[in-house]
């Protein structure tokens, strides 16, 4: 059994690392040891990336939902939380704002709202926005609808979606029971391996600090590697007023932090972000030290949109744009890269990922 830096050393030369392997990298727990993995993982990340990152537009358009995730504070049960619903012109203004700021991607997130579920046609103003959007903007654009018809993610996909992202937020079975209640773990898998199908570029994540145990770690890292995820994620859990979680104790980012590094050693050539959502700009530097190659959650402070765990931290401040997060990027040796290297980047990913993926249901 290697070492520490056995495993980092091998994880350098692109030698898969076994499942043992991976435990023993996740087994970190000293500011010194994360401190190896995260300049292995830079090391990589440079390998592929040099020193570019990727800028994302959020769009959090929606905030009602049909589900009741014990997470959430969105959930439908709480009913404490003032929703909104922005209309199609709020949406389109909000999108032009972060186009024109700089961001690579926008990506169109909202809740399971029943307004679009229930009605027979409810996704067709969403799917004429996307239209409007690539037309106006010439950005790539996610989508971030939760687990809409197959039907759907055809009519987004011709509209001109570039990438559909619904996480799984963990791969035991019994635990995502816990977090996803009454939502078919199977159906929410294979509905983003059909859209991989179709095309598109997925993105999977996951929640830590719910009560996750390494091995459960070890094993989504591995799945989401062989799933061909071309984007992947942890965000660490924030307790949500007014939900069954509301009590849980709060974690530290050390989890999360050694996560993304392990990402990174596991899948090198993926796109990894850096989510302002948790812990705003203050936390940006940790995660690109790293091997973050994505900032995600930029937000408009005009625009009156939430956050997902922390649905007001550092947007009405306007913390949560490109301007700022420039120069936390050139402190850290890197920069923003161009929109043609980022169009570059996603016409090579979806070359490659026009070859079946390798299956990724197991897992419980």
């Amino acid at each position: 059994m290697f070492g520490l830096d056995g495993i980092l050393k091998k994880a350098e030369q692109e030698i898969p690392l076994s499942f043992k392997e991976i435990l023993g990298l996740l087994s970190v727990n000293s500011p010194s040891e994360l401190g190896k993995v995260a300049l292995a993982a830079r090391r990589l990340r440079e390998r592929y990336f040099q020193n570019k990152v990727f800028l994302y537009g959020f769009v959090y358009f929606s905030t009602y939902c049909r589900n009741d995730c014990t997470f959430c504070l969105y959930r439908k049960s709480n009913q404490t939380y003032s929703r909104y619903r922005k209309n199609f012109e709020e949406i389109m203004a909000a999108a032009r704002c972060l186009a024109d700021s700089g961001v690579h991607l926008l990506d169109m997130t909202m809740g399971e709202d029943p307004l679009y579920y229930n009605k027979k046609n409810g996704f067709d103003e969403l799917v004429q926005l996307v239209k409007e959007l690539k037309r106006e903007t010439r950005r790539p654009v996610m989508i971030s609808p939760g687990v809409v018809p197959q039907k759907i993610l055809e009519e987004f996909k011709e509209a001109g979606a570039d990438w559909y992202a619904c996480y799984q937020e963990t791969h035991n079975k019994t635990l995502y029971q816990q977090l996803r209640v009454k939502q078919s773990y199977g159906e929410r898998m294979i509905r983003k391996l059909t859209a991989k199908k179709m095309g598109y570029l997925i993105e999977e994540g996951l929640l830590t600090g719910v009560g996750e145990s390494k091995g459960d770690i070890a094993r989504s890292l591995l799945l989401m590697k062989n799933m061909e995820a071309d984007q992947v994620r942890v965000m660490t859990f924030i307790p949500q007023e007014n939900t069954p979680f509301a009590g849980w104790p709060a974690n530290s980012q050390f989890r999360e932090l050694l996560i993304i590094a392990v990402m990174r050693l596991i899948m090198p050539d993926r796109l990894i972000p850096a989510s302002l959502d948790v812990d705003g700009l203050k936390g940006l530097q940790d995660r690109l030290a790293s091997g973050a190659n994505v900032i995600t959650s930029l937000i408009s402070p005009a625009a009156g949109m939430a956050g997902v765990s922390q649905s007001t931290l550092d947007i009405g401040e306007g913390n949560r744009t490109v301007e700022k997060v420039l120069p936390v990027l050139k402190a850290n040796h890197l920069e923003a890269a161009t929109q043609g290297e980022y169009q570059a980047w996603i016409k090579a990913r979806q070359t490659r990922s026009a070859k079946p993926a390798r299956g990724g249901l197991p897992c419980g």
